[in-house]
């Protein structure tokens, strides 16, 4: 954990991702910026929500997947101790769910490591001054993620352990459902992911972030 108190004006950023050579680039990139600061540096979803308490950034840029809580959960506490805390998603990830995930917890923007660097910047200003901030291929994907068929909660359970290499009866003793049951539940979620196998099912949930292998 990383607390900063530069007295240098302009935005203040917390950056939050557990990969160390991502999290020191941004730093290093927030810092060549003269209307930028980094007040704070976390390395987990748990340290990142501590120290936004603790210093309260104006900005808040946020990996998705990271040890002890992920991105989402923080994203959740955080809002919960303000309702307009500035939060960017910055990952490598660009299923429809993430996205929806992300930006139904209340992030702000979201964005891919790939993202020129100008743009992040950009970015950055736009969330600060209370813009929202999504490249058009993600919007588009979280259009069609809010329009489509989304799956149910025993609809994932069941998708876990589908990708688990668990058998129908199998997936039934755990879930304490019946075999048939689960055979609906399967036929469902190929119906809704348009898929025709359960390895093209997995294949197609992990894409868009619906489960995690």
């Amino acid at each position: 954990m990383e607390g900063k108190t530069e007295k240098k004006s302009g935005i203040r950023i917390l950056i939050a991702d557990d990969h160390t050579v991502v999290r020191e680039g941004l730093a290093s990139l927030v810092k060549r910026k003269a209307d930028m600061t980094v007040v704070a540096e976390a390395t987990n979803g748990r340290e990142a929500v501590s120290l936004w308490k603790q210093c309260r950034p104006d900005v808040t840029l946020l990996d998705l997947r990271m040890p002890e809580l992920d991105g989402v959960g923080a994203i959740r506490e955080i809002r919960e101790m303000d309702a307009n805390a500035r939060i960017i998603v910055l990952t490598t990830f660009d299923g429809d769910e993430d996205i929806y995930r992300a930006m139904k917890a209340g992030a702000k923007a979201y964005l891919l490591k790939d993202t020129a660097r100008e743009a992040l910047m950009e970015c950055i200003r736009k969330v600060y001054a209370g813009e929202t901030c999504i490249p058009s291929n993600l919007a588009a994907k979280l259009v069609e993620r809010v329009s489509g068929e989304a799956l149910s909660a025993r609809e994932i359970e069941v998708l876990q352990r589908i990708a688990a290499g668990k058998s129908n009866k199998e997936i039934g003793a755990v879930l304490f459902i019946s075999e048939g049951t689960v055979k609906t539940h399967v036929k469902s979620i190929f119906s809704k992911l348009d898929v025709v196998s359960r390895t093209e099912a997995v294949a197609t949930a992990t894409r868009r972030g619906l489960i995690q292998l």
